[in-house]
């Protein structure tokens, strides 16, 4: 069998059988190729399945030397782990599972802000543990919308399928009812409409644009698991939560140099007081870039 049949088997059974997102399917065959490609002329099925934990562990440490973070590896791992499960059952493998190797962990202390890397991976890495294709597609669309708009989690499950379709900005009514416009960038509007394109359910323009499995009223709870089993995954800390996109949407823009009035507005804060604690969270961050880059911090 050639590499481009192994590729193609393991592009069936994601795509077919696991029924799971294009994303995901691009994504883990992305993983499946390099993988291949350190094999070279030696790359089957057998030799698949006869890769152990050091095997894996030495490849990893190679993608991290090409610059890869903690996050980034963490869902490398979970797919050479998903891959070479199945090339052991193709190889006949009486027990198929995939060999025991933990993922990087990211160093605990304060509570930090998600980086911008680390966001986008996290909403990848919940659409990639979603069980059917629009799932996944509404659980990316849901957390870009916290972190690349700011909303909180029931603003964005709040949207109705009127605000389709979306243009740069939309506006949403927050706490107290106050309203406020936020803009809503490329990759967020296209996630959204990847969503509504593959909703099994009508958007009537009077109903929740966020559905159900069953078509109800997507819950707060479902978005909170979901982001927890992709947290998990990703070696993330409890602080990882939905509403620490919107705080991290927060903390970038400030950090980009944005003023304090206008994050005020953007959050839908009802004095400034509450965005302040933002500058409280840049203060540490930079104490970090302090402590790695001053000379007397690294003698």
């Amino acid at each position: 069998m050639t590499r481009a049949d192994i590729l193609q088997a393991w592009h069936d059974y994601l795509a077919l059988s696991r029924r799971r997102s294009p994303h995901t399917v691009r994504a883990y065959g992305a993983t499946a190729a390099r993988l291949l490609d350190t094999l070279g002329e030696d790359a089957s099925w057998a030799s698949l399945a006869r890769l152990d934990a050091a095997a894996l562990r030495n490849h990893l440490a190679a993608r991290r030397a090409e610059g890869i973070g903690n996050v980034s590896a963490a869902r490398e791992l979970s797919a050479l782990k998903a891959f070479i499960a199945f090339a052991r059952e193709q190889a006949g493998e009486l027990e198929p599972s995939a060999p025991r190797l933990r993922g990087p962990r990211n160093k605990k202390g304060l509570p930090r802000p998600v980086t911008p890397d680390e966001a986008v991976n996290l909403a990848a890495s919940v659409a990639e543990l979603a069980d059917e294709e629009w799932i996944a597609s509404r659980d990316r669309a849901v957390l870009l919308l916290l972190y690349g708009a700011g909303m909180r989690i029931a603003e964005a499950l709040a949207l109705p399928a009127s605000t389709l379709p979306l243009g740069e900005s939309l506006t949403i009514t927050g706490k107290g009812g106050r309203q406020r416009v936020v803009a809503l960038l490329p990759l967020v509007r296209k996630a959204v409409e990847d969503y509504a394109a593959k909703c099994p359910w009508p958007l009537a323009k009077d109903e929740p644009l966020f559905r159900g499995a069953k078509g109800g009223p997507l819950s707060q709870g479902m978005v909170q698991k979901a982001m927890a089993r992709a947290r998990q995954l990703l070696g993330l800390p409890p602080t990882a939560t939905p509403h620490a996109l919107r705080h991290s949407f927060a903390t970038h823009l400030l950090g980009a140099g944005a003023d304090l009035r206008s994050l005020q507005e953007l959050l839908g804060h009802a004095s400034l007081s509450s965005t302040q604690i933002y500058t409280r969270v840049d203060a540490a961050t930079l104490l970090d870039v302090y402590r790695n880059a001053h000379p007397r911090e690294r003698d």
